[in-house]
C-alpha cells in the first residue's frame, strides 16, 4: 500500500468507528468536502501535515494516535 491510500484507509476506518460520513468530518474539521473526496480517492500527490491535523482535531484524536496504526508500518507500505 503507497502512503496515500494508507492516509485514506485510515481516515475512513476512523469514520466508521466514529460513526461519521465524509460530510460530517468536514463540517467537524473545517476540511473542504472537496480535499477529504480527493483525499479518499487517493488522487493527491502529497498533503500538508496541517490537513491530517484538521481532520484528526475533528475527529478528536491526536496525530500520534492517528499514525498509530499497522497501516502505517513499514512493511505495509511501498515507495
Amino acid at each position: 500500500m503507497i502512503e496515500n491510500e494508507a492516509i485514506a484507509a485510515r481516515i475512513r476506518e476512523l469514520c466508521e468507528q466514529n460513526n461519521l460520513t465524509q460530510y460530517a468530518l468536514s463540517m467537524k474539521s473545517g476540511v473542504p468536502q472537496s480535499t477529504l473526496s480527493t483525499i479518499m480517492s487517493c488522487t493527491f500527490q502529497s498533503m500538508k501535515i496541517r490537513i491530517i491535523y484538521e481532520i484528526c482535531e475533528g475527529l478528536e484524536i491526536g496525530i500520534k494516535e492517528f499514525f498509530d496504526s499497522p497501516l502505517f508500518e513499514r512493511e505495509n507500505l511501498i515507495d
